[in-house]
């Protein structure tokens, strides 16, 4: 397939740019993945579309506020967006200003802090981050002056609510510079009524990076060069992988990270505990391994993570839908609606 075999025109209102009041509240498009029925219904219907013998495995990532804004030394405008930490005071980040800074350079950011040019790993630059006296780690500095990596398509100035908002509430796992989106409609009242209903919770992490959001730039799919990303599959989320298949039951996805997360431990044909790097890239005619069902926000025209649904349900009946979301308004994106894939 190519990638303009996935665009669809979004009109821009329906770009959520704001969250819900509740996490709850939004609405959710059920797809029947093998009929393509559709069924509009409410985010807390989905403890009617699960059972007891189900399996919930959710990403536990954590956003760190990852977008940084400093000065140069000759003065000029720099923005920097950590992709990946790579120790105490190293990172690897976007940066977007006049002129790249070159190696030894360095970046004046708030309350004293800097970051100083060390080389380039492709399209990303090799930070140190440090003040004078050299006390804080990457993490500490972000947690102090970092500001929540909105989207791009966000088109607002992140604030106070987003540092709560724009992450899961079980989110642990500091890494991620993009919400596993799915989790974000998950409140606690909800977690305990899945917990009441007796139905199974397993966890993986996935730190979503900013590639997420970049476009693919080739029409044919099999020249993209996918993104990594780290995960990690524990041994206790297998065990409850396979327990659960052996009862019969499904595991359920929430997101797509949670899926890729999953689908790259299977690559040996079977989930096995482990961590490390993945560009798994999933699209139609793909056979997947360990998911049976999945919740999902709506994506970005030609995006890989449009390309991954469809590959989980036909394509014809994802475009179908995402057409008849499209007429009835639902909310688009980060902060937008959901959709059920059974």
């Amino acid at each position: 397939m190519k990638k303009s075999d996935f665009n669809y025109h979004l009109p821009e209102t329906l770009i959520a740019q704001q969250p819900l009041s509740e996490r709850t509240a939004s609405r959710l498009l059920c797809v029947n993945r093998e009929t393509g029925e559709l069924i509009d219904r409410k985010f807390k219907d989905l403890l009617d579309l699960i059972a007891p013998e189900d399996l919930l495995v959710f990403n536990d990532t954590r956003v760190i506020p990852a977008r940084l804004f400093g000065t140069k030394e000759t003065g000029g405008k720099v923005e920097i967006l950590i992709e990946r930490v790579l120790n105490e005071h190293e990172a690897l980040a976007h940066i977007r200003s006049s002129k790249s800074p070159k190696i030894g350079a360095r970046i004046e950011l708030e309350s004293g802090y800097f970051a100083e040019m060390l080389g380039r790993e492709g399209d990303l630059f090799h930070l140190r981050f440090a003040n004078e006296a050299n006390e804080k780690t990457v993490l500490e500095i972000l947690a102090e002056i970092g500001h929540i990596p909105l989207p791009p398509y966000i088109e607002r100035a992140d604030d106070e609510s987003d540092f709560t908002r724009y992450q899961t509430v079980f989110g642990k796992h500091l890494g991620a510079v993009a919400a596993p989106t799915a989790g974000l409609h998950f409140d606690e009242a909800m977690l305990e009524k899945i917990k009441a209903k007796g139905i199974q919770t397993a966890f993986v992490t996935l730190h979503v990076g900013s590639g997420t959001f970049q476009p693919v730039r080739v029409e044919n799919l099999s020249e993209h060069i996918m993104h990594k990303e780290f995960f990690a599959v524990p041994t206790e989320t297998v065990a409850a992988v396979n327990e659960t298949k052996q009862r019969g039951g499904r595991v359920i996805a929430i997101g797509t990270t949670a899926v890729r997360a999953l689908e790259s431990a299977s690559r040996s044909g079977s989930l096995q505990a482990g961590f490390g790097d993945t560009d798994l890239f999933i699209v139609p005619s793909y056979q997947f391994k360990s998911v049976d069902a999945m919740l999902t926000n709506f994506h970005l025209p030609e995006s890989t993570l449009l390309m991954l649904v469809s590959a989980f349900s036909r394509y014809e009946f994802m475009m179908h839908a995402y057409q008849h979301a499209i007429k009835q308004e639902y909310r688009f994106f980060s902060y937008g609606d959901a959709m059920w894939i059974s």
